[in-house]
């Protein structure tokens, strides 16, 4: 099958309902009724500050990079992102087409 791989980048800092975005963000996939999507926290980054972020012992929460992607088809992707145009929270994203489904299993 044939669609779109959508990634989230963003540090893990709370969003305006109190979440963390990762959460926030995966929640409203879910509520508009996305198959599935995937938070991943970084070992390291920086961002457009240049500032590094990497885990260290005491670091204060909320600066870790987080990625979180979700594999759709065309249709669902474009939803999802017209969904998130009107939120305040803004996103950084990256779209790419991807070829995806499932190997082996057993009937």
């Amino acid at each position: 099958m044939r669609g779109l791989c959508l990634r989230f980048y963003f540090s893990d800092s709370p969003s305006e309902p109190g979440l963390p975005r990762y959460e926030w963000l995966l929640q409203h996939a879910r509520s508009i009724g996305m198959p599935g999507g995937s938070a991943f926290r970084a070992v390291g980054g920086f961002g457009r500050h240049g500032g590094l972020h990497e885990p260290r012992f005491g670091e204060l929460p909320g600066n870790q990079p987080v990625l979180v992607e979700f594999v759709l088809p065309e249709d669902d992707a474009r939803r999802l992102l017209d969904s998130l145009a009107g939120e305040p929270i803004a996103l950084t994203y990256v779209r790419a087409p991807v070829e995806f489904g499932l190997v082996g299993g057993r009937s």
